[in-house]
């Protein structure tokens, strides 16, 4: 799978630009400021229907312009091309188009594109919240399992009515009717251990691979993934939620539940996240996302596009090599960003490759 075409219109600094990208690896240099972690933006946009960069998506769209376009064309595993393109109005929102067909159903989308992107805050998957983590496990979910999407939805909207009535005696110190909250918790219970079990298997699979890999990089480190429910191990989830439903009670909200699971990273036995030092956690955050490529071709027949933003400022030459050795082994479409293009010049052994220069608000082809 590839991007064989692509195309923004008034995207940040970029009026007009058109490229027709390698499908193997793409390398885009410039100045800081060029426009050239732009590009990986827009793209991002196709793949995950959000910015990687700020939360304020109406950003995108360029000074004194109302609305930022991207336009692709992707050509599958099979061979087939689809037109993707997605556009930002400044007052109404995202809107995506398949094929022609005008869409606001983002799952539509990004799912004929599976993407990976690994940034300077990508340490953050092991230090920052465990949201960041479960989405790391839920996005192959979501691409590999047809059902997980709408388990997850449904435990999500059962979630929110479990909570609701919870809040009623927070706020008003009177009782839920116990047979909606019946209804709703055993709800709960059904998606939840569905949510579960399958975060679970897929670690497992996954473990060995990271395991691997791992070794490879840093032979002297042993590195285990470990999944924490979101609830006291060695309990089921419905017991759970009766121990803790006086708590729940009190403040008004669920405070067991796979949406408070997490993923603990040790290494050595001790945790990553506190004994490892910052080019270290790159190096296991690249290996995961390695890992996490290769397990979803094996379950899915598929491949992937991965987006590296300024990846000399995170990764040595050495581990960067061997870091895009790896990832073009899976038959991944690769776009990386640099300042200097001499900061790829081992790349010169791969032949099938383009480089790509932003400069004037331009994306010109080397």
């Amino acid at each position: 799978m590839h991007l064989s075409f692509l195309q923004l219109a008034h995207f940040r600094n970029l009026e007009q630009v058109a490229f027709t990208p390698c499908n193997s690896l793409n390398i885009i240099h410039g100045f800081n400021g060029a426009g050239k972690s732009s590009v990986l933006e827009a793209i991002h946009l196709l793949g995950f229907g959000r910015s990687f960069r700020t939360s304020r998506q109406n950003s995108v769209v360029q000074h004194g312009k109302v609305t930022a376009t991207v336009f692709s064309k992707l050509v599958d595993d099979n061979g087939d091309e689809n037109r993707i393109g997605c556009s930002r109005h400044k007052s109404d929102g995202f809107e995506f188009s398949l094929n022609g067909d005008r869409t606001r159903k983002l799952s539509e989308v990004v799912r004929k594109i599976p993407m990976q992107i690994f940034t300077p805050q990508s340490s953050d998957l092991i230090i920052g919240s465990p949201l960041l983590r479960r989405r790391f496990v839920d996005w192959a979910l979501f691409h590999v399992e047809q059902n997980f999407a709408n388990i997850n939805s449904a435990y999500t909207k059962t979630l929110s009515q479990r909570n609701a009535l919870l809040r009623i005696h927070a706020n008003e110190n009177s009782s839920p009717d116990p047979q909606q909250m019946n209804y709703w918790t055993e709800a709960l219970v059904r998606y939840g251990n569905m949510i579960s079990e399958a975060r679970e298997g897929y670690l497992d699979a996954i473990n060995s691979q990271v395991v691997a890999l791992y070794k490879q990089f840093m032979p002297e480190f042993k590195v285990e993934l470990r999944y924490t429910s979101g609830w006291e191990k060695g309990r089921n989830f419905n017991d759970a939620l009766k121990d803790k439903y006086k708590r729940d009670l009190q403040y008004g909200y669920t405070t067991v539940g796979p949406h408070k699971a997490d993923i603990k990273f040790t290494v050595n036995g001790f945790s990553a996240a506190e004994n490892l030092s910052r080019g270290q956690l790159r190096i296991l955050v690249s290996i995961l996302q390695i890992a996490q490529m290769k397990m979803f071709s094996e379950l899915s027949n598929k491949s992937t596009i991965y987006l590296v933003d300024d990846i000399a400022a995170e990764l040595d030459e050495k581990t960067r090599e061997y870091f895009l050795d790896l990832i073009l082994e899976t038959g991944t479409q690769v776009f990386v960003t640099a300042i200097e293009p001499s900061q790829f010049n081992f790349t010169n052994k791969y032949n099938d490759k383009k480089v790509f220069h932003v400069e004037h608000d331009q994306v010109n082809e080397e």
